[in-house]
């Protein structure tokens, strides 16, 4: 069994690497994407244009890049399992963030949100992968104890 969870723990990490590496190859494309959902509270705006200056790189760039990356590290981990539950909680919370702000299909007529939704529904799937991963831990344990304590 432990080879079996191996496999798949080193097959779903492949999700991640991938499309973290698709938007780092991709950066203008997805930066743009980026732009047209998230926009840069008030607040924080002084910080960001700051950040922009010395970067001389856009917001989005910026987000891009560390979406990306968080994508590659966080795989990376997962299918080395080495700090596999704290990524799997970092890819929990974006996963999660990026669902509500890049989704709307509530925002959209039955049939032509058909697509979004099934996103939407893949995203919550991988969520619940993740929980797994974060619920299993870094040692196998028989069947029966980790399931005597529900």
């Amino acid at each position: 069994m432990p080879a079996f969870v191996t496999f798949g723990r080193i097959l779903f990490a492949v999700l991640f690497i991938y499309t973290g590496a698709t938007k780092l190859f991709a950066l203008q494309p997805t930066a743009d994407f980026i732009a047209t959902k998230v926009v840069v509270p008030e607040v924080i705006e002084p910080y960001a244009k700051q950040i922009e200056t010395a970067t001389a790189m856009t917001t989005p760039q910026l987000l891009t890049i560390a979406v990306g990356g968080l994508e590659i590290i966080a795989g990376l981990m997962i299918a080395l399992n080495f700090g596999a539950r704290f990524f799997a909680l970092l890819m929990i919370i974006y996963i999660a963030g990026s669902t509500v702000l890049f989704s709307d299909f509530w925002n959209q007529a039955a049939p032509d949100n058909a697509k979004v939704v099934v996103d939407a529904l893949k995203n919550l799937s991988i969520i619940g992968a993740l929980f797994m991963i974060m619920g299993y831990g870094r040692a196998t344990r028989s069947a029966e104890t980790a399931y005597g304590d529900v």
